[in-house]
């Protein structure tokens, strides 16, 4: 039908006028009209099918009357009463309109949240509840997409798959369902399914992150008769597409639909098969039709995605995938856990000891390995051996101790290669919960069997990081009994040929000899011992490290391994304060306005160069902290402030000589004539000093800032930050306050950089000329932090100096966050400049987050405090904060950090910048060296600011181990201004999570249809 007609058709028989739009469908025609009454969807559909509209008509009729959470179609009566009509012209068409539903399609709203799919799975299981009270013989039909013809059709169209890799994908999967799936469904109860939960046809309130929750399923004409479970795994197969984690997204949407329809064991039992069924026949049909020419844009939508996951669930074992979809119900993950816990625990003290040489009482250590932990601390790369071996074999030592004891269950954030930490996935697929314990002593140790068993396994798994040589002993519970197994990981390469598959060996026997690096995987000498109830597929290489997100299940498949070892100490992990405890106390203890970023806080417990770690041991690249400005947890500067602390830390009234070294290194950055030192605590004090130092010189309080600026959390200097005092509680600029127009080259009155120059200093010179006679103090960020990561113009502080100067007033530039060598090309932003401050203020990024901070001036400004009222602070200056400082200075000099900030925000910014030619909701990138911005807009040509996708790409990076924030007044500006140690691998993760992010965002995507 033409949009004429439709319109015409609406209008004439449902008494609705409106606007039309063609929809894209598989068959037939769509059209969305829309309405002063609303909208709706006209349906054109074939006269032969008049009776299967019909009965679906009596479907959604049916579900109106129900009390679903979501909303499903509702059938529109013409003005005559009915609900089908013939098409006017043309005996071969009828037409129906049924009620728009409002939402976004599920396709646009990925990546999924767990509380969204969870969501998906309640509404499916809603639905079934309702449907199976719902009869019509028209739903009992011989239909394509039904899985339970999904073998005979796709032995139809497997020829069609010409890639032999992707033909023996489905062949597998083809033939577990011919011989275990297929015969087993007389057995599935049946009713009338949805059978099309596809990310189109499912519809969602908010977006991203903030979807969570399905607001309506639309489009019924797949509805069958058949297996009730197929609605479970048609949803499910739509919903893992493009997920790196296609079990973990089943098992949230398995969970959320046994929660309002309990899963029977047979249906657990097959449904991982059901799912890639799905997707078999439907990559099957496309190959077919586009090998015939037949296909179109709507049939293979979802095929390059289908073939990645198909791929993906090719290589997890079909019992593993059981026993997880098993946990998700909330039943135990494996029906042998139970029954070999208690087994073992009935033979406690009956086993024998795993290392030859000691036994299991010999003196030992429990070493504390958590990330965080005291035995890992400080070390600059907590997975270098020629660190950490060193250190833990120290702590053994100072304790008397021959065994070093690693915990179960402990999360440890020393699994750093890639195949721990897999980029693009969220931080819960980062392995770091240990499932073994670990038993350290000097290498070549012999390791022996615990009782009887036959060698499985014995394997050199080679990567970094790995296991090294690897032997697993099967073990039976008793005579006829069932089956486990125990994992021997970091021997020594002599084990390979001391023992084979398939080999006989006696409680007690020599297995094989503890490792040394680089042999074992690289790590320090130690053997990792893990019990296992299943192999499932991995043969030598099963897991030994677990994510925080599968930990449960894991942890239940590989029970505490001292209940072999009965070791007399506690091997466990230890009990600590939850993130919800925490964020309890914290609402108790501490004042409502400390907020916490992100909507779901961190607890983070350890520090190393530009990564944070959280209590679970999960890595966040650190873009935000330029506190640090050598990195967290600086040997180099942790060194200086423990050998200095020491020995001395006592306030300034005594001589002593760093402060004077310090002193003349820190001037000696500075062009003359700065060169007077006041050191404090904090840039807050910093500032606060210098607006004192600057009254005292001009002899008034009468003071200039930029719009958008944020000096300080004091008194004083809330009163002159604009971003505090025109913000939520402020209460405006106080009379001797007074604010410039920020100058920002994106938007605002320097948008237009041909008029703005001279109209800004025409503004410039009127507020002085309305102070006059007194001098003012302008006080100006080098680069605009607060204001949005904004660089001054050219030129800019070279005119603004020169006027205000010009009456005999005072300059500071506040370098507390852009100074020592953050811009790259210079050491101090102002110098990009080209001007000389009258004060320089700097904060703790000196001390790399000691509290440390300082105020450099000139003599005739210095001199002018000196009235006779002493200025002390007590630790201003101290011994410790100096040579934490020095250290700085040292780091930054000895491992070039200026110049690689200056190399790799370059390279940084031009990758950004290709961000920006992508993604429109990217209006500008902007800043120097490791100082710069995003500033994110919903329309490029208005400006009209995009906080709502700021904020929701800072959680979507969060998730992803990426730590960004925003800023600017309209909180539209992701910041980024991370430690000066950061790398070119660290600059290309974080544009590749960016990337993710804007691809993913609905502001970047097109419009969504229904």
């Amino acid at each position: 039908m033409t949009h004429e007609a439709v319109l015409q058709l609406v209008r004439d028989r449902f008494g609705i006028d409106g606007q039309s739009r063609e929809l894209p469908s598989e068959r037939d025609q769509n059209f969305l009209i829309s309405s002063e009454d609303g909208d709706f969807v006209l349906k054109v559909t074939r006269r032969e099918e008049e009776e299967w509209i019909r009965a679906q008509n009596g479907l959604l009729d049916f579900l109106a009357d129900k009390q679903l959470d979501f909303e499903t179609p509702q059938v529109r009566r013409s003005l005559d009463g009915e609900t089908l009509l013939d098409v006017e012209g043309d005996e071969g068409w009828q037409v129906r309109l049924l009620e728009f539903v409002p939402g976004r399609v599920m396709a646009h709203a990925r990546p999924f949240s767990p509380v969204l799919l969870g969501s998906l799975g309640c509404a499916v299981a809603q639905l079934d509840h309702a449907l199976a009270e719902f009869e019509s013989p028209a739903f009992k039909r011989d239909f394509f997409w039904d899985l339970a013809r999904s073998g005979s059709v796709v032995e139809e169209h497997i020829s069609a798959i010409s890639d032999p890799e992707r033909r023996g994908i489905v062949e597998y999967f083809l033939q577990l369902f011919r011989e275990q799936t297929e015969p087993a469904l007389q057995n599935f109860s049946t009713s009338i399914i949805y059978n099309d939960a596809n990310d189109y046809n499912v519809l969602v309130d908010g977006c991203g992150p903030d979807a969570d929750r399905i607001a309506g399923l639309v489009d019924f004409g797949d509805a069958v008769e058949t297996c009730t479970v197929f609605d479970l795994a048609v949803a499910i197969a739509y919903a893992v597409l493009e997920d790196p984690d296609p079990l973990g997204v089943a098992c949230h949407v398995v969970a959320g639909y046994h929660k309002e329809r309990e899963l029977g064991a047979l249906e657990i039992q097959h449904l991982f098969v059901l799912v890639a069924m799905r997707l078999c026949t439907s990559v099957s049909i496309s190959a077919a039709r586009t090998a015939s020419a037949e296909g179109n844009s709507y049939h293979v939508v979802s095929e390059g995605p289908a073939w990645n996951t198909l791929r993906e669930l090719r290589t997890i074992g079909l019992e593993y995938a059981v026993c997880r979809i098993r946990q998700a119900c909330g039943h135990p993950a494996h029906t042998k856990a139970a029954a070999l816990n208690q087994w073992l625990a009935e033979r406690k003290g009956k086993f024998g000891f795993v290392l030859e040489a000691l036994s299991k009482d010999a003196e030992s250590v429990v070493l504390d390995l958590r990330a965080g932990g005291s035995h890992l601390s400080g070390l600059r790369n907590t997975t270098d051996v020629s660190e950490v071996t060193p250190r833990l074999f120290g702590v053994m030592a100072d304790a008397g101790a021959k065994l070093g004891i690693g915990r179960y269950g402990e999360s440890r954030s020393i699994y750093g290669t890639q195949e721990y930490r897999p980029r693009g996935r969220t931080v819960d697929n980062w392995r770091t919960v240990h499932l073994g314990i670990d038993l350290f002593v000097v290498a070549k140790t012999p390791v022996c069997a615990p009782f009887d068993a036959k060698i499985e396994s014995v394997q050199w798994n080679e990567g970094d990081q790995d296991y090294g040589p690897t032997v697993i002993l099967r073990h039976s519970l008793g005579e006829g009994g069932a089956e486990f197994f125990t994992l021997y990981g970091h021997l020594d390469p002599d084990t390979l040929t001391l023992v084979s598959a398939g080999q006989a060996v006696k409680q007690g026997q020599r297995i094989g000899w503890v490792g040394n690096a680089p042999d074992n995987g690289g790590w320090p000498p130690h053997l990792h011992f893990q019990i296992l109830v299943d192999l499932f597929h991995w043969e030598g290489t099963y897991p030994g490290v677990a994510s925080s997100a599968d930990s449960s299940f894991w942890l239940e498949v590989c029970p505490d391994p001292n209940l072999i070892l009965d070791l007399p100490v506690d091997c466990g992990p230890l009990e600590e304060a939850s993130t919800d405890d925490l964020v309890a106390e914290r609402h108790k203890r501490l004042s409502p306005s400390l907020t916490t970023s992100y909507s779901k806080p961190l607890k983070i417990v350890q520090g190393i160069g530009t990564y944070l770690y959280d209590h679970l041991g999960r890595p966040y690249l650190d873009c935000i902290n330029n506190v640090c400005h050598v990195g967290h947890c600086n040997p180099t500067v942790v060194d200086a402030i423990h050998r200095q602390a020491l020995s001395l830390n006592t306030n300034t009234r005594y001589l002593h000589e760093k402060i004077i070294e310090y002193s003349k290194r820190l001037c000696a950055t500075l062009p003359d004539p700065l060169e007077v030192c006041f050191f404090v605590n904090s840039g807050s004090e910093a500032n606060e000093l210098a607006l004192r130092l600057a009254r005292a010189f001009t002899g008034n309080s009468e003071t200039i800032v930029v719009d958008g600026a944020y000096h300080g959390n004091t008194g004083g200097l809330i009163e002159i930050s604009p971003y505090k005092f025109d913000g939520p509680g402020g209460e405006g600029a106080l009379s001797h306050v007074h604010k410039l127009a920020m100058p920002d080259l994106y938007r605002g009155e320097y948008r237009d950089p041909k008029t703005a120059a001279g109209a800004h200093m025409d503004a410039v010179d009127r507020l002085i000329e309305h102070l006059a006679p007194v001098a003012p103090t302008f006080i100006c960020e080098s680069i605009l932090s607060c204001g949005g990561q904004i660089p001054l113009p050219p030129e800019y502080l070279q005119r603004v100096y020169s006027a205000v100067r010009d009456v005999g007033g005072v300059c500071i530039a506040d370098e507390v966050q852009v100074g020592f060598g953050r811009v790259g090309d210079t050491f101090w932003a102002f110098e990009l400049q080209r001007v000389v401050p009258d004060i320089v203020t700097m904060g703790k990024p000196m001390g790399n987050g000691h509290p440390v901070a300082a105020v450099v001036t000139t003599r005739e400004v210095a001199d002018a405090l000196d009235t006779g009222m002493e200025y002390f602070n007590t630790f201003g200056g101290n011994p410790v904060s100096c040579a934490a400082a020095l250290a700085v200075l040292d780091v930054i000099e000895s491992e070039g950090l200026q110049q690689r900030a200056a190399d790799v925000g370059a390279h940084l910014k031009k990758e950004l910048e290709g961000l920006r030619e992508r993604f429109e909701i990217v209006g500008d990138v902007r800043g120097h060296g490791l100082f710069l911005g995003l500033e994110l807009v919903t329309d490029r040509a208005s400006q009209e600011p995009a906080a709502h996708g700021a904020k929701w790409i800072v959680e979507f990076a969060k998730d992803r181990g990426v730590l960004l924030s925003t800023d600017g007044p309209l909180q539209n500006v992701i910041k980024i201004k991370p430690s000066m140690t950061f790398s070119k691998s660290d600059a290309d993760f974080v544009v590749l999570v960016l990337d993710l992010a804007l691809a993913a965002n609905p502001l970047s995507a097109p419009e969504s249809v229904v």
